[in-house]
């Protein structure tokens, strides 16, 4: 799924576009027992307390592609046979209706799901009457191309409040407030079937992480039976691990500010076409950035290498899992340094009478703790 799509599909979640009639879900304690189920109407629900239900569902819809939400792509084998695709198929063409299903998909989260404290489970169930796009661009209303046909699936941690002072205008006094148990938006969650092409590709699901150094890897083998994409944070770890031991002496800083501005250059460009699909990179743009800064080719054949043995031969990353456009920083054990990436010319590496240095340029401006300075000989 690209950006436009995930977009189309969060704006269904208001409660005059939405098709969503009831949710199903479970409450289950710190002890993974459910203590109760329910089947809400939402037709009986304040408007209130429909748009924060809908809100909450969004939610699982959020955050950025390759890093928040995931593509999980099933084998063809498991389309045909597998019995966890038919068991989010069964999920999707019953609307939630098919018990033994429900039941099986609550049994299969909570046994996987390792939260503390207590959670919520809902089950979504939605018909879009996807609109027809013209050339132009231009959504027609009244005139649609087909159903795409999906359920959400949210897991929500339930968190105690803490006791609080608050002030009633209408008595004119204070009282207390008591601790409740409120509704936590989503940890995790996932769309299905994925919504690609603006239509219904059984053959992928959406997932959804709030944390993404921690994906719940075994959420996603016991759902979905299909290996864990690797976390971002973890991306970022072993790209730079990958860079560090393969090139040894060649690593400098001219040569990991080149790296940095590539990706992050390749990321620009994208972003000014406006191209929906998600940006991906290989190993041939790091490379160029290598060769292009004097890497020898020894050491460029042994980022291939380590980049093989980490990523896979044809793995496609993400560049902002890679790198950070914002910022660039250098560290020693004792001393941090941030700079602009636009900027990174500031910065530069001397070794003086057998010493190393960081040095950074200053042109004005200068504040030590908020405190203006003044540079002298």
């Amino acid at each position: 799924m690209n950006e436009k799509e995930v977009a189309e599909l969060r704006r269904r979640f208001r409660q005059d576009r939405s098709g969503i009639s009831h949710v199903r879900g479970c409450y289950v304690n710190e002890n993974r027992e459910i203590v109760s189920q329910f089947d809400q109407p939402l037709g009986v629900m304040t408007q209130e307390e429909n748009e924060k239900l809908l809100a909450l569902l969004k939610r699982t819809l959020s955050g950025t592609l390759g890093k928040n939400l995931l593509d999980i792509t099933f084998a063809t084998q498991q389309v045909v046979h597998g019995a966890e695709h038919k068991l989010l198929m069964d999920l999707r063409s019953s609307e939630l209706k098919d018990e033994e299903a429900v039941q099986g998909l609550f049994q299969t989260i909570i046994q996987s799901v390792a939260l503390e404290g207590n959670y919520l489970i809902l089950l979504a169930h939605d018909a879009y009457d996807v609109p027809y796009k013209g050339k132009d661009g231009e959504e027609l209303e009244d005139a649609s191309e087909q159903v795409f046909s999906y359920i959400l699936c949210s897991v929500c941690p339930v968190k105690l409040t803490k006791p609080a002072l608050s002030y009633q205008v209408q008595e004119g006094a204070f009282h207390t407030q008591t601790a409740d148990w409120v509704v936590a938006p989503p940890e995790l969650g996932f769309l299905f079937p994925a919504f690609d092409g603006r239509s219904a590709n059984i053959y992928a699901a959406l997932y959804y992480t709030k944390n993404t150094q921690d994906i719940h890897e075994d959420f996603i083998s016991a759902v979905f039976r299909t290996e864990p994409p690797m976390p971002a944070a973890v991306q970022k770890e072993n790209f730079r691990a990958v860079l560090g031991d393969a090139l040894e002496e060649d690593c400098c800083l001219p040569v990991v500010q080149a790296v940095h501005d590539q990706l992050c250059g390749l990321m620009e460009d994208h972003k000014e076409s406006h191209e929906p699909e998600p940006l991906v990179i290989g190993k041939k743009e790091v490379r160029q950035a290598l060769a292009a800064n004097g890497v020898s080719q020894e050491h460029i054949q042994a980022f291939e290498q380590r980049y093989d043995e980490t990523f896979g031969a044809d793995a496609q990353l993400s560049p902002r899992n890679l790198v950070d456009p914002k910022k660039m920083e250098l560290k020693t054990a004792d001393v941090s340094i941030q700079v602009s990436p636009d900027r990174s010319d500031l910065i530069q590496t001397r070794i003086i009478n057998g010493v190393k240095y960081i040095l950074v340029r200053v042109e004005e401006g200068v504040e030590v703790n908020g405190v203006p300075v003044q540079i002298t000989q």
